[in-house]
């Protein structure tokens, strides 16, 4: 009996901590803007981030399950804004093709997304799948002339 005891408080044990390192996945998080520096934008140009237009850069791998949920998101949120004055590009990164890029980004898991404005100043943030909706209302405003 104390084995079956001992064996639920560490199942217990183990779903709070999952919970707890997921509750962020999903969750679009601001990121402060700070002027890139020159090995920054060259590794950003180099994958199509030129500070045009805004941009989503999402990291993904071959490997990866929950990639194909965020390339459909990303590319949903894309479509809707095509018509926009500044529509953005969809950037799709292989983080095993490109680990100096991730590194200078500090990606240490996938799925994850970046939002960056029309200067090229990462925006927003996103580990794991985002939602349709919250994508778009964080990149909506970026699209726009005044952006």
């Amino acid at each position: 009996m104390i084995e079956i005891t001992i064996i639920a408080v560490v199942l217990l044990a183990a779903l709070a901590v999952g919970f707890l390192l997921r509750r962020r996945d999903g969750k679009i998080r601001a990121a402060d803007v700070v002027e890139t520096g020159s090995a920054r934008a060259d590794l950003l140009a180099a994958v199509g981030v030129t500070g045009s237009v805004p941009a989503v850069l999402h990291f993904s791998a071959e490997w990866c399950g929950p990639c194909a949920a965020v390339r459909r998101v990303v590319a949903d949120v894309t479509g809707q804004l095509a018509e926009s004055p500044q529509p953005p590009l969809d950037i799709e990164v292989d983080i095993d093709a490109e680990p100096a890029l991730a590194k200078e980004l500090n990606v240490l898991s996938l799925p994850t997304t970046f939002v960056f404005d029309s200067a090229g100043r990462e925006r927003f943030r996103i580990s794991g799948v985002p939602k349709v909706t919250d994508l778009r209302s964080a990149l909506e405003p970026l699209t726009t002339a005044a952006a």
